[in-house]
């Protein structure tokens, strides 16, 4: 292990300043500032609260990381840092710090894509990525389908939204419940509490001629919709609105959706390993469901502790160490922020 890449990673994409510290697969620290209570108020995150607030954070933040890991900047071997898609003001703090500190400390730099970190961030709790594996990524701004083939070297896109992502569904359904930001959390604490049978609420691009144009894509604003008129009809009679049930249910259909189109991509490709990760991720639900129809598959899941799951500097030290392990140059020093960079590609 101590003969392993000393790897440090600054993730800075949205509302979280990350930190982290990897040496080989093990995690050696992953400090995180949040300014989820800044957004709170707002119902949502706000690009320029976020930016100030990572300005703020971004050196404390790695003050505390490599104390947390005992080292100091000089002791680390290459600096990876989120380069996108993300909040175009966040992502430049982040790159910014990350060439500050390689040019201080003369360390080599990789600008790395914030998805393909969340499937790395898997090999710091459960070892090598199995290769080739499937990636179910859902989070605020990203329901996707990715084939594995060589994490180090690019992956395949083989569905995304196609308007609201998940994440971005349990927020906004969260609010219409009264349930406070970021919703996900919420729905999944309610949810435990509720039926989810109560309520009939759609699948989308399940039918079969969605599934002939959109086999593994994902949408989620006709069921954000359908909430919204479900709960507005019980208000408009004079009803208590359910808070529970609709949660539950609401939730199940998420779920449904996500696992049946990630299972239906590994049993496809001939694939036995589905990794999710993401902030969703984190959700219960997701996680158990997954795991009982997937083993009826005989496909092994893979899901991170949930404080891994949400956006943290480990992950992107994860996918650091993978590119330094595999061979991949590092990038150059004029790497830019790219707010819409593409799956395709993994590091700039």
């Amino acid at each position: 292990m101590a003969d392993e890449p000393l790897i440090l990673g600054i993730e800075t994409s949205c509302d979280e300043t990350g930190v982290g510290i990897v040496r080989g697969h093990t995690l050696l620290a992953d400090a995180l500032a949040s300014s989820v209570e800044e957004h709170a108020r707002f119902g949502g995150v706000v690009p320029e609260v976020a930016s100030r607030a990572h300005l703020e954070a971004i050196v404390p933040t790695m003050d505390r990381a490599l104390a947390e890991a005992g080292v100091t900047i000089a002791d680390i071997d290459a600096i990876a840092v989120t380069s996108g898609p993300g909040l175009a003001g966040a992502l430049l703090v982040g790159v910014a710090a990350a060439k500050g500190y390689a040019v201080a400390a003369e360390k080599p730099v990789y600008g790395v894509n914030h998805l393909a970190a969340h499937v790395a961030v898997d090999t710091l709790e459960h070892g090598p990525l199995p290769e080739p594996a499937i990636a179910l990524l859902v989070s605020g701004g990203h329901s996707s389908l990715l084939l594995i083939d060589d994490l180090a070297r690019g992956v395949t896109p083989l569905g995304s939204t196609i308007d609201d992502a998940a994440g971005e569904a349990f927020d906004k359904v969260a609010r219409l419940l009264g349930l406070p930001f970021p919703g996900g959390p919420w729905i999944d604490r309610e949810a435990r509490a509720g039926d989810a049978r109560s309520i009939g609420f759609p699948r989308g691009l399940t039918a079969a001629k969605d599934l002939a144009a959109h086999r593994y894509d994902f949408s989620f604003s006709g069921l954000k919709t359908a909430v919204a008129r479900w709960v507005e009809a019980r208000q408009r009679a004079g009803e208590p609105v359910p808070v529970a049930d609709v949660a539950a249910s609401f939730q199940e259909a998420v779920c449904d959706v996500l696992v049946s189109k990630a299972l239906d991509a590994c049993r496809t490709k001939g694939v036995e390993t589905l990794v999710i990760g993401g902030g969703v991720a984190a959700n219960s639900r997701l996680r158990a469901m997954a795991e009982h129809r997937a083993a009826k598959h005989g496909i092994r899941v893979r899901v991170p502790r949930p404080k891994l799951c949400t956006d943290n500097g480990a992950m992107v030290a994860a996918l650091g160490s993978h590119l330094v392990a595999s061979g991949v140059a590092p990038s150059r020093l004029d790497l830019p922020a790219d707010s819409a960079m593409p799956l395709t590609v993994v590091s700039v």
